[in-house]
């Protein structure tokens, strides 16, 4: 911890350190600008002397391009120097940003390492486990409240089956109980009235009593 403590105090004073560093070279870039302006116009007024004297005054003529010449080279010396300024200026402040970078990645890795100290796979399974748990149970409290409440003792199904093949034997025993009711043939007719109409009614009658059984024997084929 103290070492981590020391980092971070090391860490304070190079920031602190960094920023001071940036503040005087900005400083210092603001001064050599306005020696450039103060320069420029010095530039231009020695121009414009030497072009009023350049027929009348030679010699002041000559004085004041010598002038301009001696404050176009303090403006190259100037301009040299605020090159190497802005380019360390920018090299500190690109540094300083991987240092903050750096810096919040290294928080952001001990949070991490804080967080999954009191974690751990078995840890996470026996949660999953219990969420799983927990879902079970709210699916079969779920299920039983969608279920309805019976009115009565639960009905057996196989009871149920059992009372409706016994509905249908009574029924099958009842129609067959009334093919054998049905009589099968009719009283000879006397001697001389076979063609007559009792021969008639005694063929349609046995017909009828063909078609009861074959839709009888249909019925239990079924």
């Amino acid at each position: 911890m103290s070492g981590l403590m020391g980092w971070f105090s090391g860490r304070k004073n190079t920031r602190e350190s960094t920023t001071e560093a940036i503040v005087g070279l900005r400083q210092t870039l603001l001064m050599l600008q306005k020696k450039e302006e103060y320069l420029q116009r010095q530039i231009d007024e020695a121009e414009d002397r030497a072009r009023k004297n350049a027929t009348t005054n030679k010699r002041l003529a000559l004085t004041a391009l010598r002038q301009k010449k001696a404050a176009e080279a303090d403006m190259e010396r100037i301009a040299g120097t605020r090159l190497t300024i802005e380019a360390q200026v920018n090299t500190i402040e690109s540094a300083n940003l991987n240092a903050e970078t750096m810096l919040a990645m290294k928080k952001g890795a001990e949070a991490l390492k804080g967080i999954h100290s009191s974690l751990n796979i078995d840890k996470v399974d026996q949660t999953m486990d219990s969420i799983r748990e927990q879902m079970d149970v709210a699916n079969e409290i779920s299920e039983a409240i969608s279920n309805p409440t019976g009115m009565g003792n639960v009905v057996d199904e196989d009871e149920l089956k059992a009372e409706l093949e016994a509905l249908e034997q009574e029924e099958l025993d009842d129609r067959l109980k009334g093919a054998d009711r049905v009589p099968i043939h009719t009283p000879a007719s006397p001697i001389g009235q076979t063609n007559g109409p009792s021969r008639v009614t005694a063929q349609a009658e046995e017909d009828d009593e063909e078609a009861q059984l074959r839709q009888l024997q249909a019925e239990l084929a079924m």
